[in-house]
């Protein structure tokens, strides 16, 4: 009876220690996507927490180790896109607010294209920097970077997003409104308050502030990561605004303007109607049977007595 027993218990705790064994032994094989690579962590009852080995995109099926963690990151080009549209990381209404070199606030949009670099130390160098935290993410929410989209678009929110403002402000500093949108000049003390919108090369000088952010940018997202972390980078600055409160001043400085030549317009057709009006006395003057004649034409229908300088002359309709 106690050999039995005892048999029972062995039973139990053989099929207890199998659980986790059977459990470790199936989640021990993994693979990836074609749009994703892996950092495999040892996580074994034994084991230290170092990066066991590197997952490459697209692989088949691979022994990772006894209850190892693996971590998921996007190895295809990625990107990070700031819009007021809502469409961007953050949701809602979302740009890059930078002063010009005159003071006015300049709404910056636009999108950052990047790799991550798949070079294998460099994985798991990242992994030992930024895996093993949390980043919040704009919902109030505290995620690993390879934990779904949500913590991927948290780190870019985090560690990406300021070092794109700094390089706009830095860039967007050294040039006036008006150099970025050109009815910005509507609203300030300058000549093109009295010429209208004018033509400054707004393109161009957009096209200046890309270039220098994109040369300045990976120095600065390497210097700021610890490392090139990230290859392939891009920025493309899609749309500069303006605040409200000055778009609004420009909408109706550009009202006032079509008022004006609207206005204009109109002492134009007074100046010639008067000037036709001159020719045709001068004429008149010169040819009084001319105007008598115009007189008769300009009589209503029916006129049958017509008595030009006399008062009272008569006027009957015919019958």
């Amino acid at each position: 009876m106690r050999f039995r027993k005892w048999a029972i218990l062995a039973v139990i705790v053989a099929i207890i220690a199998a659980v986790p064994t059977v459990i470790g032994a199936f989640g021990g094989f993994e693979r990836t996507g074609g749009g994703e690579v892996a950092v495999v962590r040892n996580g074994g009852l034994l084991d230290d927490n170092r990066v066991r080995q590197i997952i490459e995109p697209g692989s088949s099926v691979t022994w990772i180790g006894w209850w190892s963690q693996i971590h998921r990151y996007p190895a295809q080009q990625r990107y990070y896109t700031i819009t007021s549209s809502g469409g961007g990381e953050r949701s809602g209404v979302d740009v890059v607010t930078v002063p010009s070199s005159d003071g006015v606030n300049m709404g910056i949009e636009g999108t950052l294209y990047f790799n991550l670099n798949l070079d294998h130390e460099t994985l798991k160098s990242f992994d030992d920097k930024f895996g093993t935290r949390k980043f919040r993410s704009a919902g109030g929410g505290m995620y690993y970077p390879w934990e779904s989209d949500e913590g991927w678009s948290a780190f870019l929110d985090q560690i990406i997003r300021p070092v794109i403002d700094n390089d706009l402000r830095s860039q967007v500093n050294s040039f006036r409104c008006a150099e970025l949108v050109s009815s910005c000049s509507l609203v300030q003390n300058t000549s093109g308050q009295q010429t209208g919108l004018q033509q400054l090369g707004n393109n161009a000088n957009i096209a200046k502030i890309q270039n220098a952010v994109n040369t300045s940018l990976s120095e600065d997202l390497k210097s700021t990561l610890g490392a090139e972390y990230l290859t392939n980078i891009h920025f493309n600055l899609s749309r500069v605004t303006l605040p409200k409160q000055v778009q609004d001043a420009v909408d109706q400085a550009q009202a006032a303007f079509a008022k004006v030549t609207e206005a204009q317009a109109k002492v134009a057709q007074a100046r010639a109607e008067a000037d036709a009006n001159k020719a045709r006395q001068d004429g008149y003057n010169k040819c009084p049977t001319c105007a008598d004649i115009e007189k008769l034409k300009a009589l209503p229908q029916g006129i049958t007595v017509y008595a030009p300088g006399n008062s009272g002359g008569v006027a009957l309709p015919t019958r």
